[in-house]
């Protein structure tokens, strides 16, 4: 039989759109996370790093309730809106978002934390707005921290297997994904396409890895 490459682009397509719909939302929270001062701050924080400890089967159980046509949420979406998002491929882009939130906000957070308050009190002197001094210098100079959670969020979404099993469940060319079919194939004792599919993620993530400390080595050398 001819070997399957639809899981390997679901994946890799899974992850290049978690990863921009997390540049939108990782920069801002990491950036309050960084300066603010607020009491419950906390609380986010901790919410933001449950990923990182919460079993992935755990997380996407409750996400599957919430996703469900069952739930208020996942009714009003399929009944109002028509998406479904409970076993497709919608459902598994908030989900992986929540997923992989913290790889991408953490090394954020960091770079800003450690950007001397004087770079953003003269910028504000030279009468630069919040979003100028952000856009223009804040983010320019900490673009180590801005590659690795980008790098760190995109290869985390290509080795999903709990969340995506929980909320996409097997469906072909619709949320099989390649954690998914290297599953399917050693079960069916299929080890040649199982050790072609875990090959090619082992070499994707290998090479991105590589890039992000070469490139990071680079870039450090000249802030």
């Amino acid at each position: 039989m001819p070997f399957d490459w639809e899981p390997l682009l679901l994946t890799f397509k899974l992850a290049t759109v978690v990863t921009a719909i997390l540049w939108v939302i990782g920069i801002p929270l990491a950036y309050w996370l960084a300066h603010s001062h607020v009491r419950w701050k906390a609380l986010v924080e901790t919410l933001v790093s449950m990923p990182l400890v919460l079993p992935p089967s755990v997380l996407g159980f409750y996400l599957l309730l919430i996703f469900s046509p069952n739930h208020w949420f996942g009714g009003a979406l399929q009944h109002n809106l028509g998406i479904q998002l409970a076993f497709s491929f919608p459902g598994l882009i908030p989900a992986s978002v929540i997923f992989s939130l913290p790889f991408m906000v953490h090394p954020i957070q960091a770079g800003f934390q450690s950007l001397p308050p004087a770079l953003r009190e003269a910028a504000y002197v030279l009468g630069k707005s919040r979003g100028e001094t952000l856009l223009r210098v804040q983010l320019p100079n900490m673009k180590p921290s801005l590659l690795s959670g980008t790098v760190l969020a995109f290869a985390h979404t290509i080795g999903e297997f709990g969340v995506v099993l929980m909320i996409g469940g097997d469906l072909p060319g619709e949320t099989r994904v390649a954690s998914i079919a290297i599953y399917n194939e050693v079960e069916a004792l299929n080890y040649s396409a199982a050790n072609l599919y875990a090959g090619v993620l082992f070499a994707i993530s290998f090479a991105i890895l590589l890039m992000v400390y070469v490139l990071n080595k680079k870039l450090l050398g000249t802030i």
